[in-house]
C-alpha cells in the first residue's frame, strides 16, 4: 500500500471510528445478466466457438460478447467482457491438443444407470440407436490464444486454422455410420438436414443420443423433432461424455 493510501484511512478512522473503513455498496446500475445466467457462460464456453457459428475453435472477447447476446439477448463490449471473464476466472492462454475436461462422476452415472434404461427402451419401442456427434478437420496447426480459466491450460479437440471441414456423423451400435460435411461452421440448420438424412437411411424410428452442443438446442431442432409425432427421440449426453465403444 502507499503511505497516501494508509493517511487517508487513518484520517477516516480519527472522524468515523473503525466502522468509517467498512467498505461500502458502490452505487449504479444493476447488472444485465442475472446470477445464473453469469454462472452458466463457463458451461457454453466449453461447448467451443464453432458451435456458434464462428470458424476455429478459439474464443476472443468479441466472439463470446457475440454469443452472450445470441444467448442472452444483451449485448456488451469487449472491454466488459474481459472484466466479466476475469471475475469468471477465465483468462486468454496458449491451448494445447489433448482430450477435453470431463465429468467422470456423470460419465459413470449416464453409462451404468442412464445408458442400459436407453438401450432397453429402444429395444421395446423398436427404435434404431444413432449415436451423433461433430467435428472439423483442419489442413494446418496455428498458434493462437483462446479464453478459458485461470491456472487451467484450454483443451481444444480441432487443429486452429480458417481452412477445414466440418463434419456430422452418426454411428449405430451395429457399426453403420452416416455423415454431413460442409465447407462452413455447422448450426441447428444441419442438425436439421442431419436428422431428416438419418430417418430416411437408418430407420424411420429413430433414438438419437448426442451431446449439449448449441446447434443441438435450437428452436427449429426441437420443432422438427415435434413434428416427427415421436417417431424421432433425443437424449443428450453429459459434458465431455465418452466415445460409444466405451459402452460396452
Amino acid at each position: 500500500m502507499t503511505e497516501r493510501s494508509v493517511s487517508e484511512w487513518t484520517a477516516v478512522a480519527r472522524l468515523r471510528g473503525p466502522e468509517g473503513l467498512l467498505s461500502a455498496p458502490i452505487p449504479g446500475r444493476p447488472p444485465s445478466l442475472s446470477p445464473q445466467q453469469r454462472d452458466l457462460i463457463p458451461e457454453l464456453l466449453w461447448h467451443g466457438a464453432e458451435a456458434y457459428g464462428f470458424r476455429g475453435s478459439v474464443w476472443t472477447c468479441g466472439r463470446i460478447a457475440k454469443m452472450i447476446e445470441d444467448e442472452f439477448g444483451v449485448s456488451y463490449d469487449k472491454g466488459h467482457v474481459s472484466r466479466l471473464l476475469r471475475q469468471l476466472r477465465w483468462t486468454p492462454q496458449m491451448p494445447i491438443q489433448r482430450a477435453s475436461q470431463r465429468n467422470e462422476l456423470a460419465i459413470r452415472q449416464w453409462r451404468d444407470e442412464t445408458w442400459p434404461r436407453l438401450l432397453t427402451e429402444a429395444r421395446r419401442q423398436h427404435r434404431t440407436l444413432v449415436f451423433v456427434d461433430e467435428s472439423g478437420f483442419y489442413l494446418l496447426a496455428s498458434v493462437v490464444k483462446t479464453y478459458a480459466p485461470c491456472a487451467q491450460t484450454p483443451v481444444l479437440r480441432a487443429k486452429l486454422t480458417r481452412d477445414h471441414l466440418s463434419v456430422m456423423g452418426g454411428m449405430t451400435p451395429a457399426g453403420r455410420i452416416y455423415t454431413l460435411t460442409r465447407q462452413e461452421s455447422l448450426n441447428g440448420s444441419h442438425s436439421v438436414e442431419f436428422l431428416v438424412h438419418l430417418m430416411r437411411v437408418a430407420g424411420e424410428r429413430l433414438l438419437v443420443i448426442w451431446d449439449g452442443s448449441p446447434i443441438h438446442r435450437r428452436t427449429l431442432v426441437q420443432e422438427f423433432v415435434y413434428e416427427t409425432r415421436g417417431h424421432l427421440r433425443l437424449e443428450a449426453l453429459p459434458g465431455y461424455a465418452p466415445r460409444p465403444e466405451s459402452l460396452g
